[in-house]
C-alpha cells in the first residue's frame, strides 16, 4: 500500500484534505480462499491481469466516508472536483515511475452523500457491496446492563449462554510492548481470519499493529483473549469522534466455536463503547447476520469506480456484477 495525502487550497487557505491508497494485488499471497470454485479463479485470473493496480480514494482500511474531510468555506461538489483533478495528476506521477492504475474507486458515501455526487462522478460507475453495519447507542444507555434489558428473551438468552462459555477466557488490553511479545501468534491469528474471508484487497504487515498503538496511542485499542496464558483471539477498535469504529480481529477458530469467541468480543465492544458514551458502532462489513443478532442495523454504502481501459469501463457494470461476491443473509431482530 502507497499512501499519498491531498490539501485542497481556496485563496491559498487549506480548506479540505483527503487521502489516497494504491494497491498492488499481484503482491497479494491470495484474494481470499473461502469460495473455492471456478468463478473464484476466473474472478482472481481478471483481477491480477486487468485490475490489480487499484487507487483508492478514502482509506480501504475503515467502512465509511474517510474520502474527504472538508471545511464548511468550500461544498461537497467543488471538494469533489478538486479530488477529480487531483487524482488525474496522481495517475500521471504513477505512471512516470512505470506503474498504470488499472481502477480508480472513490469510498464510501451513504446514500445522500453518493446522489449528491453523481452528477460530478457521472463517468464513473456507482456500486454497492455489503452493507455497514451500525449499532446505534441511545443517550439514556449508561451500563450494559441496560442493553442486556432491551433484548427480547430469545437474545438475552444468547447473551447468557455465550457469556457463560468464556468465563475460564481472560480479556488483557494490550501495550505497544504486548502486541510486540505476541506478534507471531497475533499475526497466525490475523492471518486465519483474512485468508478465510470471501475477499481480500490487502493482508497487514506484520508489525502493523504496533507501529499503528504508536502512531494514535489511545485511540487505538487491542484487546487479547487468553485461555491458560494462551493468546486464543484478538479484536481492536479505533475512536473515530463520537464512533467506535472496529479494526480487524483474529481467532483460533478450532477453539472460537466452542467459547462462542467472536459473539462476545461483539459483546465487549458494545459494553466499552456504552460505558464511554460513543453515539454508535461502526462494525463494518462481513459477518452481517451475527452482528445483526446483536443489535447492529445495516446501512447501503456506495462507491465509484471507473477502469483505464474504455472498453473494460463500458462493460465495467456486467463485469462487477459477475466478480463481486454474493453474500445471503437473514437480518435478526434481537430487542423488545
Amino acid at each position: 500500500m502507497q499512501c499519498n495525502f491531498i490539501g485542497i487550497f481556496k485563496n491559498e487557505i487549506l480548506v479540505g484534505i483527503s487521502l489516497t491508497q494504491f494497491l498492488n494485488l499481484n503482491l497479494l499471497e491470495s484474494f481470499g480462499e473461502r469460495d473455492n470454485c471456478i468463478k473464484t479463479s476466473v474472478r482472481n485470473f481478471v483481477f491480477k491481469n486487468y485490475c490489480s493496480h487499484v487507487l483508492f480514494i478514502g482509506n480501504n482500511m475503515l467502512t465509511g466516508q474517510n474520502a474527504f474531510s472538508k471545511s464548511d468555506k468550500i461544498s461537497t461538489i467543488e471538494s469533489i472536483e478538486i479530488l477529480k483533478l487531483a487524482v488525474e495528476d496522481l495517475k500521471i506521477q504513477f505512471k512516470e515511475q512505470k506503474t498504470k492504475v488499472h481502477l480508480t474507486v472513490f469510498k464510501d458515501f451513504d446514500t445522500d452523500s453518493s446522489a449528491e455526487l453523481i452528477p460530478v462522478l457521472k463517468d464513473y460507475y456507482k456500486f454497492t457491496t455489503q452493507p455497514n453495519m451500525l449499532f446505534s447507542i441511545p443517550k439514556e444507555w449508561k451500563t450494559e446492563q441496560e442493553y442486556i434489558d432491551a433484548l427480547s428473551k430469545k437474545y438475552r438468552d444468547q447473551y447468557k449462554r455465550a457469556r457463560k462459555k468464556i468465563v475460564d477466557v481472560e480479556k488483557r488490553k494490550l501495550s505497544c510492548e504486548d502486541i510486540k511479545k505476541y506478534e507471531n501468534t497475533i499475526n497466525e491469528l490475523y492471518h486465519h481470519v483474512a485468508k478465510n474471508a470471501p475477499f481480500n484487497t490487502f493482508f497487514l504487515a506484520d508489525n502493523h499493529f504496533c507501529e499503528f498503538k504508536n502512531t494514535v496511542d489511545d485511540n487505538f485499542l487491542f484487546y487479547g483473549y487468553f485461555l491458560k496464558d494462551k493468546m486464543i483471539g484478538f479484536n481492536t477498535l479505533v475512536k473515530n469522534g463520537k464512533a467506535m469504529d472496529t479494526y480487524f480481529l483474529g481467532y483460533d477458530d478450532t477453539i472460537q466455536r466452542e467459547k462462542m469467541l467472536y459473539l462476545n468480543m461483539l459483546y465487549d465492544m458494545i459494553a466499552y463503547s456504552i460505558k464511554k458514551e460513543f453515539k454508535e458502532i461502526v462494525f463494518a462489513r462481513t459477518a452481517l447476520e451475527i452482528k445483526s443478532s446483536v443489535g447492529a442495523q445495516p446501512k447501503e454504502m456506495f462507491g465509484f469506480l471507473k477502469h483505464s481501459n474504455r472498453l473494460i469501463d463500458k462493460g465495467i457494470s456486467q463485469l462487477f456484477c459477475y466478480l463481486e461476491p454474493k453474500t445471503e443473509w437473514k437480518a435478526r431482530s434481537p430487542f423488545k
